[in-house]
């Protein structure tokens, strides 16, 4: 019989609370840092997270709720990493590399630490702050919005590490009836291409409200994985298929689905709220929005041809017209 794996989870978002329900199938006792006691009752009473995709049944039994991360880490083996981008480093403010000996650390974080100048995706983060060597750190990514999973709808999921047995390890632990698991060395690929994606979404919403058609947005897209490419070509050139699902599905699925908050806020923004209403209305974090910053600020060292990050940077943080920055990108699409 397999030993019970102690599996820490920080966040209490949409994506933690789908791993949660994944993990649940299997041999597992999950530690759970939720931040709010009330949220904590209700899920004990209920079963379900009062604020995110509250229709995923969760498995109460195996789970042990934690007020604190340093709680929650202190006796797992592996350590998924769920909250927003902006929120991890106050979220990890007072852990050191001492509550991390020994462990496996786990993204399932589609952004970069945003309000540096480092511009560090999430591996590097952990690398540089908590010592944990890039062997020992794994990425989930997609294509996989946690509303499908709470409806046990057949996903796939790609898990990246430079120890290929670690990932397939964790790949065969995600892996249940409703998702399916493939592993791959990309760290940097996978991460950036889950950052990226974000991007394109909120271009993708923007040009949605401004009235742009079907016909545009399939141009959009087709430009936005060569611009994916040319990026992280740039910045870890190693032999990847930018066509795989890790990279182009998620793309896609982020660009068009109902699910993307990306997506509807960039919607919004098309329509002519201001980037605060946009996230007044939203009441959820998009990630593209942070993440588009740092793209730009980091391609300041690669200088590569990045017109529709360009355009969304302009847009949000230059207060440029939308109008008229989409109709310039427009001509320098293909």
């Amino acid at each position: 019989m397999d030993t019970q794996k102690q599996i820490a989870i920080i966040g209490s978002g949409s994506w933690a609370t789908a791993i949660l329900k994944i993990l649940g199938e299997k041999n597992v006792q999950l530690h759970w840092y939720v931040r709010k006691h009330e949220v904590v009752e209700h899920i004990k009473k209920f079963r379900r997270n009062p604020n995110y995709i509250s229709s995923a049944e969760l498995p109460i039994e195996k789970i042990i709720f934690h007020a604190t991360p340093e709680a929650a880490i202190a006796n797992a083996e592996i350590v998924i990493a769920a909250t927003p981008s902006a929120f991890l480093r106050p979220t990890l403010e007072h852990l050191t590399s001492e509550n991390f000996n020994n462990k496996i650390v786990v993204s399932a974080i589609k952004g970069m630490i945003p309000d540096t100048d480092e511009n560090l995706i999430i591996a590097e983060y952990f690398n540089k702050y908590f010592q944990i060597d890039f062997k020992n750190f794994v990425v989930i990514s997609g294509p996989c919005h946690a509303e499908e999973v709470a409806l046990e709808k057949l996903s796939y999921l790609t898990l990246s590490c430079p120890d290929t047995s670690k990932a397939s390890a964790m790949a065969d632990l995600m892996a249940c009836r409703y998702i399916k698991t493939h592993f791959t060395e990309d760290i940097y690929g996978t991460e950036l291409a889950a950052v990226m994606k974000n991007i394109i979404a909120l271009a993708s919403g923007i040009c949605h409200g401004l009235g742009y058609g079907d016909n545009f947005q399939a141009v959009l897209i087709s430009n936005a994985i060569q611009e994916i490419k040319r990026f992280v070509d740039a910045v870890h050139p190693i032999e990847r298929d930018i066509k795989g699902s890790a990279y182009l599905g998620d793309l896609l699925v982020t660009a068009y689905s109902q699910f993307s908050r990306n997506r509807a806020f960039g919607l919004m923004i098309g329509k002519g709220y201001s980037v605060k209403a946009a996230q007044l209305e939203m009441n959820m974090i998009a990630e593209g929005y942070y993440s588009v910053k740092c793209i730009h600020e980091a391609n300041e060292k690669y200088k590569v041809e990045l017109p529709i990050t360009t355009a969304v940077y302009n847009i949000l943080y230059e207060k440029m017209s939308a109008i008229m920055e989409i109709k310039l990108m427009t001509e320098k699409l293909k």
